[in-house]
């Protein structure tokens, strides 16, 4: 429906379904998704996916034979926002360790023995 213009929001703007959660009992689905932007657009679109939400559960009520269709909560998928945090890092990491690697550092350098001049 988003991708075919069903949905006529402009505050929608572009999102990125990422998974869908049914309760066991049907009664709610929870469609995760992640948008581009900044807060302030991501707060927009919280709120139109709101707005929409009674519009998308009409129209899955009409498609599917279901017994009772699930109400539908929009939540935002914060678990990309945390892998995009955690290859930053492991970036930062091996750039840090080649970085390391390509320069030798003087104070860690061949160290001089001291000789014993009582071992003959």
């Amino acid at each position: 429906m988003l991708t075919r213009g069903d949905v006529h929001d402009p505050g929608i703007g572009f999102i990125t379904l990422t998974r869908v959660k049914v309760s066991p009992d049907l009664q709610v689905a929870r469609v995760f998704y992640t948008t581009l932007g900044d807060a302030q657009a991501r707060d927009e679109t919280a709120r139109a996916l709101e707005r929409a939400a009674p519009f998308f559960r009409r129209q899955i009520g009409s498609r599917l034979r279901l017994r009772r269709v699930p109400e539908i909560e929009f939540r935002f998928d914060e678990t990309v926002q945390h892998q995009d945090r955690i290859e930053q890092i492991l970036r930062d990491l091996r750039e840090e360790e080649a970085g390391r690697t390509a320069t030798p550092d003087p104070d860690t350098g061949p160290t001089a023995v001291p000789h014993d001049d009582n071992s003959d």
